[in-house]
């Protein structure tokens, strides 16, 4: 059965992942000047209703779409520990690619980025204790908010803040190699998860069917939150193709790295998370290419 499956993952596959993660937010912060904030936080509607939509209310819509369909328990945790991540880091690529808001994806990375020291711990911690089967998993394995916080403080906020630096510091080494450091580190994540799915290609094989439409229909959930909140509070265009990208593109690699530390790899959370970073690819790009080609009226510029 799913719920006592194990994925394997030793403890030097985690330092690489570690080190994959860190570089991936190490590349991203290169590209992103703290000029590019300015237009943002002059008008801070959509930067407010993005960081919203990815640690409030799709957290909030994951918990009830968990409390309708009541999948396995870690499933379940699955769910809510994907929603409690912050954005992904291919979101800024296929917001470009889709003429979105460049400024405002931006700036989303790096403060969802920083948010989710705390609000990626606290987030699994609330909504995960809510749910009874759920909340069995988290007192089970002990899970220490303070540790998850280190962790991902590390990880993430550590590396941006770097990278920010030394972008303020030497900016044209930074806008020579960023571009070449984040197409080599998404690649090497990428060959990473695959390289944690070819050591585990049996159980993978054998439970993927059981979280596949759940994740097609997580996702989905995900670039609808992003799309009806941001129609909601009346943004334009380019703002609402943003946060629909910022919402449904989650850093999935970062949930695997909690799962694989903190959860010991435990089954049915492995296989969901990983086969999210696998789907939010294809459907990023797929939602990338109709965003970029749907006529509109309303493609005023973010000033």
């Amino acid at each position: 059965m799913l719920e006592q499956a194990q994925i394997n993952f030793n403890n030097d596959s985690i330092w690489v992942l570690n080190i994959a993660l860190a570089f991936v937010m190490f590349g991203i912060a290169l590209s992103i000047d703290w000029r590019d904030f300015k237009p943002v936080v002059l008008k801070p509607k959509a930067l407010i209703v993005g960081v919203a939509s990815q640690f409030l209310i799709f957290p909030l819509i994951s918990f009830l779409l968990v409390l309708f369909l009541k999948p396995a328990p870690s499933i379940a945790l699955g769910m809510i520990l994907v929603a409690a991540c912050p954005g992904g880091n291919i979101s800024n690529f296929i917001t470009h690619f889709s003429r979105g808001n460049d400024a405002l994806s931006v700036s989303l990375t790096a403060i969802a980025t920083l948010l989710a020291v705390v609000m990626t711990p606290l987030n699994l911690a609330f909504w995960g204790n809510l749910y009874e089967p759920t909340s069995v998993i988290l007192k089970s394995v002990s899970v220490e908010p303070i540790e998850m916080v280190k962790l991902v403080g590390l990880i993430l906020g550590v590396p941006l803040v770097l990278g920010m630096f030394i972008r303020e510091k030497f900016p044209l080494f930074s806008q020579r190699t960023s571009i070449v450091m984040k197409k080599l580190s998404l690649l090497f994540f990428i060959a990473l998860i695959f390289l944690a799915l070819g050591n585990n290609l049996e159980a993978f094989e054998r439970y993927v069917m059981e979280v596949f439409w759940l994740v097609l229909l997580h996702n989905f959930v995900a670039f609808a939150t992003g799309f009806s909140l941001a129609k909601w509070w009346g943004l334009s265009w380019k703002d609402t193709k943003t946060i629909t990208i910022e919402t449904g593109i989650q850093n999935s690699g970062l949930g695997l790295l909690l799962i694989f530390t903190f959860f010991d790899g435990l089954g049915g959370m492995a296989i969901l998370t990983a086969f999210w970073g696998i789907w939010h690819l294809i459907s990023g790009l797929l939602l990338g290419t109709f965003l970029r080609n749907y006529p509109t009226l309303n493609e005023e510029a973010y000033e």
